[in-house]
């Protein structure tokens, strides 16, 4: 499978290359040539299948051309160690539970398969040169990446995130780790550490120097695997007779876990329509409505990882539909809340449901219960654990949130950073003196 660029201006790319660089050379997004559909029979069966059969299947169909087989049957067995389950929480309204990982967050997914697919690659390859893996965070990117590459060897990790925009146990998922693992404070926002990381790749003396790719869902290697447990919610909506007249809502920042949700709705997954859910970074939610895109700087709120003015992926959701925004809005609709809204939300499904959602999946949740037609199921993405958000989530709901072991291990850690000015001159000296 070769992969080309969203700005059609790079040479055509292997998986190898794609993963490894991150960012074609024109500073598009890379996509696969072709997106395969899988067979009827898949479906018809889906739902007697397990989770990490359910993947196996979809990643064979992006990757089976570049990977051996039974590499990538280990890749994707090693990476779903656990369960991505749904969970009913209203008459018709589910939660997409993807909590359940090393990181308490949805993006240990996409960050553990591609560890495990990079260090597939440098094992191949055989070089002895270190490669280096920038990643912007505006939450729990930062802790998935970082955890999900943990002592992996050849591999170091630079961690950006904003100062004083992530919450605290976020923080200490990645700035407590040492090893293999960088966390550089950035004076700024998201926007900010993300355009630091794209200038890096784009910077020739800075890639002579050393070698350097991406960790974001700018990387095909991150955002791809996503998809997997979308067809999981499938299988297990099918197995309760919920299947007809499916709806997916996603909350979106980046808008790299909607990506995935669409390719696999491209690949055949029988799914109605889809939902964007926002907090008050409403950008794609205003191309939605009206077909223009103004990005602009992000907005703090306390749903903080969807805290993005100009998500990268949009880029490829725009390639995917031909630039037609009366496609993208005939399959896709939005959603927007602000932070006084999300606390209600929280607040209300608690008291209804006895249900504790994290802010971003109170978006989702909202999204569903005001878009949802009659005859439709949904599935929301409650896409972190409500603790890794404690103080937020409890004053909303009026109860506590107790923290998961895994999560208190962290919070015992040290703090170790480096702060770092939004200046990509810095950055650079940084890295060359490194």
């Amino acid at each position: 499978m070769k992969y080309y660029s969203t700005n059609k201006k790079a040479p055509l790319a292997t998986l190898e290359k794609a993963v490894v660089k991150g960012l074609a050379e024109d500073r598009g997004l890379y996509m696969p040539e072709r997106i395969k559909q899988l067979p009827q029979e898949f479906f018809d069966n889906i739902d007697k299948m397990s989770f990490q059969e359910i993947a196996y299947a979809v990643a064979d169909a992006f990757f089976g051309e570049d990977v051996e087989a039974e590499s990538l049957r280990k890749i994707v067995y090693d990476t779903l160690a656990f369960d991505c389950p749904v969970v009913n929480v209203a008459e018709n309204i589910y939660s997409l539970e993807l909590f359940h990982g090393p990181t308490l967050a949805f993006k240990d997914v996409g960050a553990r398969f591609m560890a495990r697919l990079l260090q597939y690659f440098l094992k191949k390859e055989n070089t002895t040169k270190e490669v280096n893996v920038l990643v912007a965070t505006s939450g729990d990117t930062g802790s998935a990446v970082a955890n999900g590459f943990l002592g992996v060897d050849g591999i170091h990790v630079y961690v950006l995130y904003p100062k004083g925009k992530v919450s605290k146990i976020q923080e200490s998922q990645f700035t407590t780790l040492g090893k293999n693992i960088t966390a550089i404070e950035v004076d700024g926002v998201f926007d900010d550490c993300q355009a630091l990381v794209k200038s890096a790749f784009m910077d020739e003396e800075l890639n002579s120097k050393m070698k350097l790719t991406s960790a974001n869902s700018i990387n095909v290697a991150r955002f791809l695997p996503q998809a997997f447990y979308y067809f999981n919610a499938y299988a297990r909506m099918k197995a309760m007779g919920k299947a007809d007249n499916f709806v997916i809502c996603v909350p979106s920042g980046n808008f790299g876990n909607i990506t995935a949700a669409l390719f696999g709705a491209r690949m055949g997954l029988p799914v109605k329509r889809f939902v964007a859910a926002n907090n008050a970074n409403d950008i794609v939610y205003n191309y939605l409505k009206t077909g223009d895109y103004n990005p602009r700087p992000s907005i703090q709120t306390i749903a903080n990882a969807m805290d993005v003015g100009d998500p990268s992926n949009f880029a490829r959701i725009l390639d995917l539909y031909g630039n037609s925004h009366e496609r993208i809005s005939a399959h896709m609709t939005g959603a927007t809340y602000t932070d006084e809204e999300i606390r209600n939300i929280m607040k209300q499904c608690y008291e209804e449901n006895n249900y504790i959602l994290d802010p971003h999946g109170a978006c989702g949740y909202q999204a569903l219960k005001d878009l949802l037609k009659e005859g439709e199921s949904g599935v929301f993405c409650e896409t972190a654990h409500p603790a890794k958000f404690k103080e937020t989530v409890e004053s909303a709901i009026n109860a506590e949130v107790e923290i998961p072991a895994r999560l208190a291990a962290f919070m015992q850690g040290k703090k170790q950073s480096v702060s770092m000015t939004k200046d990509f001159a810095d950055f650079k000296s940084y890295l060359i003196e490194k």
